[in-house]
């Protein structure tokens, strides 16, 4: 170990080569949850997704970025309503049914916005959001959203960090 007991960086430049230590790299940031739901031409459609972030109190704007390598990028990408919703800790099983791309809303709760959007219950947070923009960006495409109506109640997040699920435990 060098001077102090700290640990060494490895340091290196992305690219084809180095995408494990990149990907490891990003893996670092902690990260929500979330399941984007929208109704699609192929029927309510949703999506695993740690991709979301806030942009703006005013006027309310969120974003997420599906891969578009995926088969439901598209169908996203064109829907102009969608929901986030941000999920609890124990909500696991509710995240790994929708991992899959042939996720089944065949779950009890499931509910409609006023424009058709499949709602999941009992989430931490939930914001039905209306498309302003796309940008095309590398892999992945931002989706740019104004929320329209936004729902919380209390509880602790499931989080994702370094390939692996945990839960939130404060420190104070």
């Amino acid at each position: 170990m060098p001077d102090g007991g700290a640990v060494a960086d490895e340091s290196f430049t992305p690219g084809p080569e180095t995408a494990r230590s990149f990907r490891n790299a990003l893996g670092r940031f902690a990260t929500g949850i979330t399941v984007v739901t929208a109704q699609t031409p192929q029927g309510p459609m949703g999506i695993t997704a740690n991709s979301f972030s806030s942009v703006s109190l005013d006027p309310p704007l969120v974003l997420w970025s599906p891969a578009r390598s995926s088969r439901r990028h598209d169908a996203f990408v064109a829907a102009e309503h969608y929901a986030i919703h941000v999920l609890a800790e124990d909500q696991r099983d509710l995240m790994r049914s929708f991992v899959a791309p042939e996720a089944s809303f065949d779950l009890p709760g499931i509910d409609f916005s006023e424009e058709g959007t499949p709602l999941l219950p009992n989430c931490l947070a939930r914001f039905e959001c209306l498309r302003t923009a796309t940008h095309e960006a590398g892999d992945h495409t931002i989706i740019l959203g104004r929320v329209l109506r936004a729902s919380l109640r209390e509880g602790s997040p499931l989080i994702f960090s370094g390939g692996r699920y945990g839960q939130f435990r404060p420190i104070d």
